[in-house]
């Protein structure tokens, strides 16, 4: 029982860091800033049956406080069997912004996404690149928020916080909360100067720097990791100089998965990128929460046989769940869905067999993604 006892209180100790260091993240604060007369931003959006969504994201893009002559937008559709294509065509027609379009035909490759963006920079005339996808919906703040953020840090790589729009049943919140602690972790492992984790929905790099560190060169053939595999290899090249865009006005909303089958091939793939990035602090890390989520499970049977009686358990649950709440509970506030925070207690009860199944179906090395079958 010291061993387990042990164990939890590493973990608490490691949520409780986790707390200090989103705290210590420098709130980006919005503020007037001259943005030189030659200075361009590229907004990519790479897109795939997406006619649901991309009308909405460039009607968005279109009411953007950043005077429209810094920005260009890029859409590359990447072989879409919808109406994705006329509608963007359309916006193309209307002119309303700079607007570009690419259409790429529908070959077999293992990494569409990373092809349709290397497809777009071909075109693109940013100094700065951009990155969102086809689902989301951004802020009318949200390139002035990363142009002054760039600008006053001269930042080589810049994540911003990525959330879900509003919650429909008891499956987007479970998503919500489990994204925020991605979200939150990867934040706050980029501001102790390991970075980890970032989301393609809300990110930019300077587009030297992208070329310096010869973009995808090495990774282009994993399905995914277009975000995470840049960021490090542009952390690598310029330590100190990527940094996490903590202003409410960045937040992206993207679409939570609309079943458990989706999400299922979602997480697979994301399990994709993390097989292969084999650092050994990653994989340590890893074991680590999948052993304390295992134990968990274990220690919450037996507390439940012995009535809750068990002052060794309790106190030992009490070191798993108290921390994790607080450190949730700051992430999900500042993505603005404290409604949310009480929903917690019940996916942390949840989250250990999440983490159980995950960790297990992650071996998987094949996988269909919109359509197509990657690995």
């Amino acid at each position: 029982m010291y061993a387990v006892f042990f164990i939890f209180f590493l973990y608490a100790v490691a949520c409780l860091w986790l707390c200090l260091q989103w705290i210590r993240i420098p709130q980006r604060h919005s503020e007037t800033i001259s943005v030189p007369n030659d200075f361009k931003l590229s907004v990519i959006i790479p897109v795939r049956n997406e006619e649901q969504n991309i009308g909405v994201l460039l009607n968005d893009l279109h009411q953007q406080t950043l005077d429209e002559r810094h920005i260009e937008v890029i859409v590359v559709n990447d072989a879409s069997t919808d109406a994705t294509e006329a509608i963007v065509r359309a916006f193309v027609e209307d002119q309303f912004y700079d607007l570009k379009l690419i259409s790429l035909n529908d070959v077999a490759v293992k990494s569409p996404k990373k092809r349709a963006i290397t497809a777009a920079l071909k075109v693109a005339s940013g100094q700065l690149i951009v990155a969102t996808d086809g689902d989301c919906r951004v802020g009318e703040k949200w390139l002035e928020t990363i142009v002054q953020t760039y600008l006053q840090t001269n930042a080589k790589f810049i994540s911003g916080p990525v959330t879900f729009l509003d919650e429909k049943n008891t499956f987007d919140i479970f998503q919500t909360i489990e994204f925020a602690s991605l979200i939150g972790t990867g934040a706050c492992l980029l501001e102790a100067g390991h970075p980890t984790m970032c989301n393609g929905a809300n990110l930019a790099y300077q587009r030297a720097a992208f070329d310096e560190v010869e973009g995808y060169k090495g990774v282009d053939q994993i399905a995914s990791g277009d975000d995470e595999f840049l960021l490090q290899k542009i952390h690598q090249r310029y330590p100190g100089s990527v940094y996490f865009l903590k202003n409410e006005a960045a937040i992206v909303r993207t679409q939570p998965q609309e079943n458990w089958r989706v999400f299922y091939r979602q997480r697979i793939r994301w399990a994709g990128k993390w097989a292969v990035n084999r650092r050994l602090a990653t994989m340590i890390v890893a074991v680590f929460v999948f052993i304390v989520n295992a134990l968990t499970i274990v220690l919450v049977a037996k507390a439940l046989e012995e009535e809750m009686r068990d002052f060794g358990i309790n106190t030992i649950l009490i070191l798993k769940f108290l921390p994790e709440f607080l450190f949730l509970g700051l992430i999900i506030s500042f993505l603005k869905k404290r409604i949310l925070v009480w929903y917690i207690p019940l996916v942390q009860l949840f989250y250990p067999f999440y983490v159980l199944f995950f960790g297990l179906a992650a071996q998987q090395k094949e996988y269909e993604w919109k359509g197509r079958r990657l690995r």
